[in-house]
């Protein structure tokens, strides 16, 4: 089939085929990360601009490190240090980096829709969403799916994903229940109810405010960051009783299926969302999670901006 995708903005923008043509790109791709030299020439001569208006490291490092595996140039644009910070607009700060050449622009915001925004303003570049405000996060997503497809032999039909703890101020939730749920996973979200959006319904997902009901079977448990950067004060009392509650520990961990594996975005507060016996745990798949999302990234920039045929 051929990939006729030349941005990325959200999971929804993909088919289940084109999904699994994604997937099964990426493992070439982290093949390529056990070489001596990791590179390759797939995107020699093209430039692409990291744009991050949001504080980030694993989505930016993780970027930066497939451009260059790819054989990309590649400018990181701090918001903090360039002109936005003096009151351009974002509109001339597109048409600035399509004057530059851009190739590909990365792009995270605090904002909703503005790499919708920027797809619309670029007339040349391919955009990715990195993250824009509590909206979306398809590439995190996207690396999700594929940690735990290559756990699973390669089949996500039929398993049982949790997913516990700050579900309205998450990026990573939404693009995560759509992805698994295109993949045939079913998806049950948990969380204190100050923390869930009005119309669970509307995420695809069931909701289960029991946490010990929501683990109950799960094969995955996902557990979500307290986004302390967000102003959470009085949606919940204190982190030991948040953890107490919904927290991810041993005692939790055993209403799940026998040797589910356990998630997390990052980056982690232990002993809130998640204990350290859990995170470091034999069934963690969180710093897999880290790897597969270079791998996923090169597979992306590869697809959308070289192309295929398969």
């Amino acid at each position: 089939m051929s990939w006729m995708h030349r941005h990325l903005l959200d999971v929804d923008a993909l088919s289940r085929p084109e999904m699994e043509l994604l997937l099964d790109q990426a493992v070439h791709m982290e093949d390529l990360l056990d070489r001596p030299i990791k590179k390759v020439p797939a995107l020699r001569g093209k430039l692409v601009v990291n744009l991050f208006f949001e504080p980030s490291t694993r989505t930016r490092v993780s970027f930066e490190l497939a451009e260059k595996f790819l054989g990309a140039d590649v400018v990181n644009w701090a918001a903090s240090g360039s002109s936005t910070s003096k009151g351009e607009t974002l509109r001339d700060t597109a048409w600035t980096l399509e004057a530059m050449g851009a190739d590909a622009v990365v792009v995270r915001h605090g904002m909703p829709g503005v790499p919708w925004y920027l797809r619309e303003k670029l007339r040349k570049a391919s955009v990715f969403n990195a993250g824009d405000g509590a909206h979306a996060h398809p590439t995190q997503a996207l690396l999700d799916v594929y940690t735990v497809w290559k756990h699973c032999n390669r089949s996500l039909d039929g398993l049982r994903v949790a997913i516990v703890g700050d579900v309205l101020h998450s990026r990573v939730v939404r693009s995560d229940v759509q992805a698994f749920r295109l993949l045939g996973a079913e998806v049950v979200l948990a969380g204190p109810r100050t923390l869930m959006p009005l119309e669970t319904d509307a995420l695809g997902a069931v909701y289960e405010p029991d946490p010990v009901k929501a683990v109950e079977g799960a094969d995955v448990v996902y557990l979500l960051r307290i986004q302390k950067e967000r102003a959470l004060e009085g949606l919940y009392p204190t982190d030991d009783e948040y953890h107490r509650r919904w927290g991810a520990d041993e005692e939790l961990m055993a209403r799940a299926k026998k040797g589910a594996f356990v998630m997390h975005p990052g980056p982690i507060n232990r002993g809130v969302e998640i204990a350290s016996a859990v995170a470091d745990g034999p069934n963690s798949l969180i710093l897999d999670q880290v790897r597969s999302g270079v791998a996923v990234r090169m597979a992306l920039l590869y697809l959308c901006m070289g192309g295929m045929e398969a």
